[in-house]
C-alpha cells in the first residue's frame, strides 16, 4: 500500500514479521525444514514470503546467524547448524500461525526435490579408448539400490545419459527390474 508522506511516497510493511529476531526464526524455521544446504537464491525465495521485512533485512539477519553459528555457509550454499535446530525448535512457535503454515508450505516441495536429488549420483570420467565412462547410482535413502556404468563414444551423449537418468531415475530404475522380472513367455 503506497501512502504519501510529507518528503514522497514510501511502501507500508504488510507482513506479519517486522523485527529483526522474527526474521531469524523465520529463517531458521525454513532451514530447519530443509534435508541440507541450500542456495542463497532459493533460501532468500522461501524466506521473503512475507512482505513485513526487505531483502536488505534478511541479509543483515542471515549474515548475524552465520557469524553466532546457528547457520554455516559451506561452498555458497546455507545450512542449519545444532545449535540452530535447537533454538529454532525452542523459539518457532511464536512466529505467526499464518507465517509458519506458508514457510511450511513452500517449503515442502523444495526440501522434497533435496531429498531425491541428493538420492541420484551421476558423473563421467575419461576411458582409455578414447571415450567416456558414465556412472549412474540410485539410493532410497537406506543404501544403494542401482550402480551402473556405462561406456559411450564421446562428452555429448555422457552428459545426454547424466541428464536422463536425473529426471527419470525411478523410472530407469523400475523398467530395468521390469525387464529382469518379465517372464519367459512376455519376452517371445
Amino acid at each position: 500500500m503506497k501512502k504519501t508522506g510529507g518528503k514522497g511516497t514510501y511502501m507500508e510493511n504488510l507482513g506479519f514479521i517486522r523485527d529483526k529476531l522474527d526474521i531469524k526464526i523465520l529463517i531458521l524455521f525454513i532451514l530447519e525444514k530443509l534435508p541440507g544446504p541450500v542456495e542463497p537464491l532459493v533460501l532468500s525465495d522461501l524466506t521473503l514470503l512475507d512482505g513485513g521485512f526487505t531483502w536488505f533485512d534478511y541479509t543483515d539477519c542471515l549474515a548475524e546467524l552465520v557469524k553466532t553459528g546457528h547457520v554455516t555457509d559451506a561452498d555458497g550454499k546455507y545450512e542449519i547448524t545444532e545449535k540452530g535446530r535447537r533454538n529454532v525448535n525452542t523459539v518457532a512457535s511464536s512466529l505467526p500461525y499464518s507465517v509458519r503454515a506458508k514457510a511450511e508450505r513452500l517449503t515442502a516441495p523444495v526440501a522434497a526435490a533435496m531429498s531425491r536429488s541428493s538420492m541420484i549420483e551421476t558423473a563421467s570420467e575419461a576411458a582409455s579408448n578414447g571415450g567416456k565412462t558414465v556412472s549412474l547410482r540410485l539410493s532410497d535413502g537406506m543404501g544403494e539400490i542401482i550402480s551402473m556404468r556405462l561406456a559411450v563414444p564421446d562428452e555429448a551423449q555422457a552428459q545426454r545419459i547424466e541428464s536422463k537418468f536425473r529426471d527419470r531415475a525411478e523410472e530407469i530404475y523400475n523398467r530395468i527390474i521390469e525387464i529382469f522380472l518379465e517372464s519367459e513367455d512376455e519376452s517371445e
